[in-house]
């Protein structure tokens, strides 16, 4: 996504994790907290770390539900994303709350990405935009406790009540039949070759394009975009390593299908989301730069936010140049595909345990109703009829009591 998917990168590795509250720690109180932090487990061994992935996924649902029902015709795309953004933090806020140090809140911003609109809309006042019936809309939100991050993306048709037919059903049935393919995949031993292949046959199963660059990341402890990644199209310029996937992996599987070609190109709309390059140091020159950063480096240390929750949006959008053009920030762009065309994201958080794949995000969310005249290839229902989810324990039989 840029980073998180949606349009290929280099991968950097994460040298810094730790939490922006304890960047004011003396250096003894660090390496103290450093071998600590050694010492605990932060994968899903831990059954702590497991429930706050759960209790992030839990939030998570409920702001994409939310989001769904303020999705109507008339009401703009700004103060949706700020409903969705507030309500994270609140229901954040509910939770954990004897552990004052704890750091918990939004992991993505809302974004809101109408019709060809691929992904990264979190718009500022200006660039507002008024939702419309038949509008084909993304919303894309992600929530952590305690660094432990859990996203979710879902596509709804706005003011549709009888079920939406051609081509945008054609987006919405593929979405649903590519998340239960990829959730199947997507366990100890499976390859993200095999994921990548799969979504290229539903994409043809029901004549629609894979959408050129979109990354699923593995995410990791305040790492969203961790280096293990499936790419949703191969391209001769654009390929990722091959990776297993093993026990104990997070990871945020995304899904977008196009009608066009699937070839997004950077929109003429502002970039408002960014996340620090932990990697890269700088001494920035300007004052309105400066600010941005020392915002950035308080409220925003590891995970993506938007220029919407910087306290001052006028010094923030002049000190952002600088702050990207020094690659101190990276910029998750707005992407666009042609005007006519409609494009579809899925994305669910799962968590690979030893008794299976549990999807924890993307649950009984509302649903556009469709009539698609396409159906699942072979290939595709032959994946579908895998088991999915929780292995069922075997009963064990008892023994009859000798007469």
């Amino acid at each position: 996504e840029s980073p998180r998917g949606i349009t290929a990168r280099n991968h950097r590795v994460h040298t810094q994790k730790l939490p922006a509250k304890l960047s004011k720690m003396s250096d003894e109180e660090l390496s103290s907290y450093s071998e600590e932090e050694e010492e605990q487990i932060t994968d899903l061994r831990n059954s702590d770390v497991v429930t706050k992935y759960q209790e992030a996924a839990k939030i998570v649902n409920l702001t994409i539900k939310g989001l769904c029902l303020k999705c109507k015709a008339g009401t703009d795309v700004v103060s949706v994303c700020n409903f969705g953004d507030q309500l994270i933090v609140k229901q954040c806020q509910r939770i954990f709350k004897s552990n004052k140090l704890m750091e918990k809140g939004i992991a993505f911003p809302t974004c809101v990405s109408v019709n060809n609109v691929v992904c990264h809309n979190s718009p500022l006042d200006e660039d507002n935009y008024t939702l419309q019936d038949g509008d084909v809309v993304k919303l894309d939100v992600g929530a952590h406790i305690d660094g432990y991050i859990a996203t979710a993306a879902h596509t709804i048709v706005v003011g549709a009540t009888d079920p939406v037919e051609g081509p945008k059903a054609d987006v919405l049935a593929a979405l649903q039949t590519a998340q239960g393919v990829v959730q199947r995949l997507v366990v100890n031993g499976g390859s993200n070759a095999a994921v990548t292949a799969a979504l290229k046959q539903v994409a043809d199963d029901y004549g629609l394009n894979v959408v050129q660059g979109v990354l699923s990341h593995q995410m990791k402890h305040f790492v969203i975009d961790g280096n293990k990644v499936i790419i949703g199209r191969e391209e001769v310029d654009q390929k990722v390593d091959d990776v297993e996937f093993e026990t104990y992996e997070v990871y945020a599987l995304d899904c977008v299908f196009s009608t066009g070609e699937g070839k997004p190109r950077a929109s003429e709309s502002r970039t408002t989301v960014f996340k620090r390059a932990l990697d890269v140091n700088y001494r920035l020159k300007r004052k309105s730069s400066r600010y941005v950063f020392a915002q950035v480096q308080q409220h925003f240390s590891t995970l993506p936010f938007t220029l919407r929750a910087i306290e001052d949006v006028t010094q923030a959008k002049a000190g952002i140049i600088e702050c990207t053009k020094s690659e101190l920030l990276t910029p998750y762009p707005v992407l666009v595909e042609r005007a006519d065309a409609i494009v579809g994201h899925a994305k669910m958080t799962v968590l690979i345990m030893p008794s299976g794949t549990i999807k924890v995000t993307g649950l009984d969310l509302p649903q556009t109703p469709f009539n698609s005249d396409k159906v699942p290839s072979e290939a595709t229902q032959k994946i579908l009829a895998l088991p999915c989810g929780k292995k069922k324990k075997k009963k064990k039989k008892k023994k009859k009591k000798a007469a």
